[in-house]
């Protein structure tokens, strides 16, 4: 039997799960690793960790399926994006990466917007100069360690990390490049330009790879250490969300997913490489060779629920008490909104400086309220992303559901009443959307299937269950929004001034 190991290298844990041809889940198993913030919004990670907990879950789940390690045909990984991993020449990071969620790099975006110019950006990564991007994060460590970028031999992605340690190579790959802005994204290469003017060489990048293609193999010391075969194929991977794309068959035009995790992302298929008149949301490379994707993220959707179930919900293990306090306010909460720029935001906004608010609280107002309002507010701002998204002509006719929001019936029904859209759930544990994603990628690098769209074809099926808009509940959202949607430009001078006490 022929197996396909999927990894999803997240911000707070890794997933990794064995799938066969057909995309069946064998086994799967997780594990957390430490989030290091030493300065107020920073947000640091140890690569080694990564590795660590990467061959953890690997001997996991072999023990877990009774596979042979022969069995292993090629593995895919999935990984959170818009990192920097700086290695010294003996291939052993130099400092803890910078993270996704990582905000010391405004006034490093500004020095690039100097040094590069938001035209060239335009040209070539469809994106002005953005403080969460990975362009950012080097040119941050040249201006307050340039120490250690003069040691840098190389600079890596996250999951471009994990998969150099399992194979001896460095290599980019085009889905996860596309957020570095060093990408030309309409020709799938680097941007010579834009090296230049940063003096970066592409050497340091390495080269860039479509998602399928195979990567490397298995070196015998990683295959030791994860009880498997130095005969394993490693796929070049993708984006976590750019893989949950495939994981829920969005590899045509007309679909659209919303995935709710620590962040949350809207992500939807497109057939040219257009920027984003507005620039509220980015254009990524999608791990279809010919293909690209709109994309936005904001930065804290599960993580503002999981930031007041720790404040709210101290004693609570599960989400369950939060769902029936959040059902028995009303829409709109009594009048109450909440932004959820916990750690400032991306899309639309690309602030680092915002911060979260609760917005008309009153003495009426009930933990239920509250509770309720933190999940509108993410949810509105998951609709600031469809709505640029909209505005680069893509309209989607439904919505994929995946990520651990997706569990919430709740939720689920939120997000449909306040996109006005239909939605949808895979057929499978929708957690496991990007590891299923990254399996399909290893599967083609494999030769199993011709093409990503063929294998999404074969392997993907929704369930029965469809959640159709109320269409009052829908109204009454549209004009809450628009008020929501009024709140930060009014707000974004304060909270600056607030930063700056």
């Amino acid at each position: 039997m022929k197996y396909y190991l999927g990894m999803d290298l997240g911000t707070g844990s890794i997933k990794t799960a064995l799938f066969d041809r057909t995309g069946t889940l064998i086994a799967s198993a997780s594990e957390e690793y430490p989030l290091y913030q030493p300065e107020n919004g920073w947000s640091e990670q140890d690569p080694e960790d990564w590795y660590r907990a990467a061959v953890k879950t690997v001997r996991a789940v072999m023990e877990r399926s009774k596979a042979a390690p022969g069995d292993i045909r090629a593995l895919g990984i999935a990984g959170q994006m818009m990192g920097a991993v700086f290695l010294g020449r003996d291939g052993v990071p130099l400092r803890r990466a910078i993270l996704w969620n990582d905000g010391r790099t405004t006034q490093a975006c500004e020095q690039l917007r100097e040094t590069v110019g938001d035209e060239l950006f335009l040209k070539y990564s469809l994106t002005p100069a953005r403080p969460g991007l990975t362009a950012a994060k080097i040119q941050w460590v040249r201006e307050h360690q340039l120490e250690i970028f003069r040691k840098t031999a190389r600079i890596l992605l996250p999951k471009d990390y994990l998969r150099f340690r399992f194979t001896g190579k460095c290599a980019a790959e085009v889905s996860d490049a596309s957020a570095t802005q060093l990408l030309d994204i309409p020709k799938r290469r680097w941007a010579p330009e834009i090296l230049r003017r940063m003096q970066i060489s592409e050497d340091l990048l390495g080269p860039v790879l479509e998602s399928s293609e195979i990567a490397g193999t298995v070196t015998p010391q990683a295959a030791c250490d994860m009880g498997i075969t130095g005969d394993c194929i490693v796929a070049a991977g993708a984006g976590d969300n750019a893989a949950a794309g495939v994981g829920t068959g969005i590899v045509k035009p007309g679909l659209s997913m919303t995935t709710i995790g620590t962040s949350g992302t809207v992500f939807a298929y497109s057939e040219q490489p257009v920027a984003d008149p507005a620039r509220s949301v980015y254009t990524f490379c999608m791990p279809v060779p010919g293909a690209w994707h709109f994309m936005g993220s904001v930065n804290s959707c599960g993580g503002a629920l999981k930031w007041w179930r720790a404040a709210a919900y101290p004693h609570e293990k599960d989400y369950r008490k939060i769902d029936e306090d959040a059902a028995s306010s009303v829409p709109g909460a009594n009048r109450l909104l909440f932004l959820p720029y916990l750690n400032g935001e991306q899309s639309p906004h690309f602030d680092l400086t915002c911060r979260g608010a609760f917005v008309g609280l009153a003495a009426i107002h009930t933990k239920a309220d509250m509770t309720r309002a933190v999940l509108e507010g993410a949810t509105f701002a998951l609709r600031d992303i469809l709505n640029g998204i909209r505005g680069c002509g893509v309209i989607p006719e439904s919505v994929r559901m995946c990520g651990g929001g997706s569990k919430s019936a709740f939720w689920r029904r939120l997000l449909c009443d306040i996109y006005n859209l239909p939605v949808a759930l895979p057929d499978m544990d929708s957690e496991n959307s990007a590891a299923l994603g990254a399996a399909i990628l290893a599967m083609t690098a494999a030769g199993e299937y011709p093409d990503v769209p063929a294998a999404c074809a074969e392997i993907i099926r929704m369930s029965g269950t469809v959640c159709t808009p109320d269409p009052e509940n829908a109204a009454a959202y549209d004009r809450i929004y628009r008020v929501f949607d009024s709140l930060y430009p009014k707000l974004r001078d304060s909270f600056r001034e607030i930063l700056s006490l």
